[in-house]
């Protein structure tokens, strides 16, 4: 089988059809139980629109700011802030501070997924060592709900909901067992094959279940990543790069209207250090425009979490504080909106850079979207 068709047969199922879904992941092993009512989320507060945008052309981006240690900076004002679109400064719409020591501010949702398809055995027992530290920190109390989801070859399960209870997830995770693989990893780049298209089928369920439930929420990917499919030999016909096209358009566009910021964890630590694949991933961070220049590596865990403004966190064995980095973005961000352009055909690709005028500060957000005539 020639790698071209191989890759045509290797895409996930269409992502645009998938997304329209409602695509909850499983409920894992304790399902018979119903978990607990959620609290309903507060709004968002937000100013007024000075002039009320375009139906279905509000874009509104997450903003971490920090400084130079890393520490979250609060107190600045929207005219703080630029937002550049394509270079072109544009309006604020809304402008809104959150900061998690407010009381009644709103809830920003936790999502650990542990990736069991893309991570060795002995790292996954490594990983959840590491977890179960972070969960019960502060003697197990969360400062966010939080949801373990379990990625196996028979796909995602979540384990009973969202929790503020860091000893229940941990009692929970020690009762779950990763269960037997199904995926010939012995077959050298069709396993492979068979690990991305499962990976992307995974994120993409979980992406529409998110879709859902209101609020903001943190989506922390324990694994080194999917394959990333592209290198010599490796040649995609038009028609995969159209596929791949499609698939990043609606992955971009989804983590956006879900409000999911999604971080790149590596369980591998420093054993993964000294290798290329764990910075390949920054060739493929700028915006793809065109179907022509799409790349199976436009859909890597880690140009996606970069993308969506998140973080990739790797070459560290201290697991329990890469956790605690991804997860202290909801300490303290800035909710900012301006309306998107016309588009002068489908799918026009939009970088997005903000810009923060106070000296030491840097800023990091969603970094472009795709927009529509």
């Amino acid at each position: 089988m020639s790698h071209r068709l191989w890759l045509l047969l290797a895409l996930l199922v269409p992502l645009s059809a998938a997304f329209g879904q409602n695509n909850q992941p499983s409920s894992g092993q304790n399902s018979q139980q119903q978990p607990p009512p959620q609290p309903q989320l507060q709004p968002r507060s937000a100013e007024p629109p000075k002039t009320p945008p375009t139906p279905n052309r509000l874009i509104e981006i997450n903003v971490q700011v920090t400084d130079k240690s890393g520490a979250p900076i609060r107190g600045l004002q929207k005219e703080s802030f630029t937002v550049l679109d394509d270079k072109r400064p544009q309006d604020i719409l809304s402008f809104h501070a959150v900061d998690a020591n407010d009381a009644g501010g709103p809830t920003v949702e936790v999502v650990l997924v542990v990736d069991a398809v893309n991570t060795g055995f002995q790292t996954v027992s490594y990983e959840r060592n590491e977890l179960k530290k972070f969960l019960l920190q502060n003697g197990g109390k969360l400062a966010e709900p939080t949801s373990l989801v379990f990625f196996t070859d028979r796909g995602a399960e979540m384990q009973n909901g969202f929790s503020r209870d860091g000893t229940a997830l941990a009692d929970l995770y020690d009762k779950y067992e990763t269960g037997i693989r199904t995926i010939n990893r012995s077959q050298g780049i069709y396993g492979a094959g068979d690990r991305y298209g499962l990976s992307l089928k995974t994120l993409t369920q979980l992406v529409a279940y998110e879709k859902t439930r209101p609020g903001r929420k943190l989506m922390v990917w324990f694994s080194p990543g999917w394959p990333l499919l592209t290198g010599p030999g490796i040649e995609p016909t038009r028609k995969d790069q159209e596929n791949f096209f499609t698939s990043i358009v609606d992955f971009s566009t989804q983590l956006r209207l879900a409000d999911v910021t999604l971080y790149s964890v590596d369980p591998l630590g420093l054993a993964d250090a000294a290798g290329v694949r764990i910075s390949y991933y920054e060739e493929f961070l700028k915006g793809v425009t065109k179907p022509d220049r799409s790349q199976a590596a436009n859909l890597s865990l880690q140009v996606l979490a970069v993308q969506s403004g998140g973080r990739v966190l790797n070459s560290s064995n201290d697991l329990t504080h890469e956790i605690a980095e991804c997860v202290a973005d909801a300490e303290a961000f800035y909710v900012l909106s301006f309306e998107s352009a016309r588009a002068d055909h489908p799918n026009e690709y939009h970088a997005i850079d903000v810009k923060v005028e106070k000296p030491g500060a840097k800023s990091r957000a969603r970094t472009g979207y795709y927009a529509q005539p």
